[in-house]
């Protein structure tokens, strides 16, 4: 499938660089036949209008060579390989599309930030910086540029209502600072085969005395754990937990991609907690940050946040392969598919691809999986109308300090390749869905048996509640590199969990106060608090109706629940 693949792109390329001095029409047509086929919310003549508009905003930029940039995932892969040559053969604007590291991504564009210097065009760009950028105001907002500036090369058929993912790229103050090209999330993985075995029902059953199933909370995923570890199936030692532990900048995101809200650490609220959110970051009435740490009325060093890391540490020294204690995010990745893991709580759903190969030990011999996903569990600190996890939404972001001309033409590719005439097929190739219509497309409702609950998840109303980071965090690449550092001296065993995240959100103060003293993000801006004990924050946030941050509870170990997996996604369904 995948050397077919690679194929057709080749003849595209060749096809549409081949033979034709102007862009056009023709090379619209050529692509769209070959790539897009009927594997579109738009009908022909509509992907056909749209292309056309596409001709005929490029034109003042034909003959301009841009850069543009984003990590490297299939999705973007695609963009760069197959939609980036395609664009310049139709509209004559030749785009030199980069894949680079993720980490690689914020280092750059801190970098132009900083220097005012022009690296790239456009930029996809994390949503986790919705907070830095709206702060310092260096990106252009696109509410306005689409109205203004911009309007002569915003297409008309563009429907940012279509995309799901647009609360995540708007700013208190109302306005969309970045537009999604790619989201995932990060879900419960399962092997749905081992959860429906009698036997393994039968014996569950017996020793905890419930059904074996989703779990719904922290306590039923620990039971199901310690249960399946060290269970013979199919001739094979199995585990009940698959996690990664080596200090290295990729197990930052680890916690920062809201593993502790997953806890029940911060406040309500959707996409993030308010006043606290997920990283334990507090907020005034006007948004600005006034602390992380308890003693400010944060709640990063919190008891839900400690519980959070106590719980990560005893089930990846426990229940995961021992090896897992020294991996990092992209050598855990593959494990699952191996065939030896039960479930696992954090898992992204940009595996979903990989984990669905035929051929592999976690797939059917019709093409079905044998695993499943479903909603996370929650932790016993959580209350309804938090978020419960994470989701990563790469979203395109036109700086400032870019020429005017070379912003347009980048403006003119991000909307190409987020199109709703090419939006299915690349979401068929990365399965990282950003609009609506492309989740209730019929081509995934066909597609669904063979994802494992991936569509499912995208139709259902559960998934408002997985949310990347918010705008409480000021300074996201000054920030998030100092949770890898502090959480990996807990899990190198140097520190406590407590004694790591008091050590965390005393680094997050130091640079919230640099900020404030600094003045450099003005009157939105960190302002930091007086200091107080926790009883003193959690009686304020109480009084005002909020919850963090919240005492420690006695037992945390609370009322092990499960659900059937095919009741879940029939409540979805009604």
């Amino acid at each position: 499938m995948r050397r077919q693949f690679l194929t057709s792109t080749t003849a595209l390329v060749l096809l549409l660089g081949a033979g034709h001095a102007y862009a056009g029409m023709d090379e619209a047509k050529a692509f769209l036949d070959k790539e897009i086929g009927d594997l579109s919310t738009l009908s022909r003549a509509d992907q056909e209008k749209e292309m056309q508009w596409f001709i005929d905003a490029a034109k003042p930029f034909a003959g301009m060579d841009i850069k543009v940039v984003s990590e490297t995932i299939a999705t973007h892969s695609y963009e760069s390989q197959v939609l980036a040559p395609a664009f310049s053969a139709i509209t004559g604007i030749k785009v030199t599309h980069d894949t680079i590291q993720e980490g690689d991504v914020v280092e750059k564009i801190q970098t132009q930030m900083q220097t005012g210097q022009n690296l790239y065009d456009g930029w996809v760009n994390d949503s986790d910086l919705i907070g830095t950028h709206w702060r310092y105001q260096q990106v252009r907002n696109l509410s306005d540029w689409m109205a203004g500036e911009g309007k002569d090369v915003t297409d008309p058929m563009l429907d940012v209502d279509d995309f799901i993912g647009k609360s995540f790229t708007t700013a208190p103050d109302g306005k969309l600072y970045q537009l999604p090209d790619q989201q995932f999330a990060n879900l419960y993985w399962f092997r749905y085969d081992w959860f429906n075995d009698e036997k393994n029902k039968a014996d569950f059953k017996a020793k905890y005395g419930y059904d074996l199933g989703v779990p719904v909370n922290w306590s039923a995923y620990e039971d199901i754990a310690a249960f399946f570890t060290g269970r013979e199936i199919d001739g094979k030692k199995v585990f009940g937990h698959m996690d990664y532990g080596k200090k290295d900048p990729s197990l930052g995101w680890r916690f920062t991609d809201a593993w502790l809200s997953m806890a029940g650490n911060g406040d309500k609220g959707i996409p993030n907690g308010k006043p606290v959110d997920e990283w334990g970051i507090k907020v005034d009435e006007n948004s600005r940050p006034v602390g992380s740490c308890v003693a400010r009325g944060g709640d990063t060093n919190g008891p839900a946040s400690v519980y959070a890391i106590q719980k990560y540490l005893d089930w990846l020294k426990a229940y995961a392969p021992p090896e897992a204690q020294g991996m990092t995010f992209s050598e855990s990745g593959p494990v699952p598919a191996q065939g030896t893991i039960a479930q696992q709580i954090f898992w992204y759903t940009a595996f979903t691809a990989d984990m669905a190969k035929p051929g592999l030990p976690v797939v059917n011999e019709d093409g079905t999986p044998k695993w499943r996903v479903a909603p996370s569990p929650h932790g016993v600190y959580w209350k309804d109308g938090m978020k419960l996890g994470y989701q990563d939404a790469g979203s395109w972001t036109l700086m400032k300090s870019t020429p005017t001309d070379r912003a347009k033409a980048a403006w003119l590719y991000a909307q190409f390749v987020v199109s709703k005439t090419i939006d299915v097929k690349k979401s068929h190739v990365g399965l990282t869905f950003i609009r609506d219509s492309t989740i209730h497309d019929k081509s995934f409702t066909e597609r669904a048996p063979k994802l494992g609950g991936l569509v499912e998840f995208y139709r259902s109303p559960a998934r408002v509640q997985w949310t990347p980071t918010g705008t409480n965090v000021p300074d996201y690449p000054k920030l998030a590199q100092l949770w890898w550092q502090n959480i990996g001296d807990a899990s190198s065993g140097a520190k406590s969990p407590q004694e790591a995240m008091d050590s965390l959100c005393a680094d997050q103060e130091k640079v919230l106060e640099r900020l404030e003293k600094a003045g450099v993000q003005g009157d939105i801006g960190p302002k930091m608090a007086e200091e107080h004990d926790l009883d003193y924050w959690n009686k304020d946030a109480v009084s005002k109706g909020n919850l963090a941050p919240q005492l420690k509870v006695e037992n945390e170990k609370d009322k092990p629940i499960t659900v059937n997996y095919d009741e879940l996604v029939k409540s979805w369904q009604k």
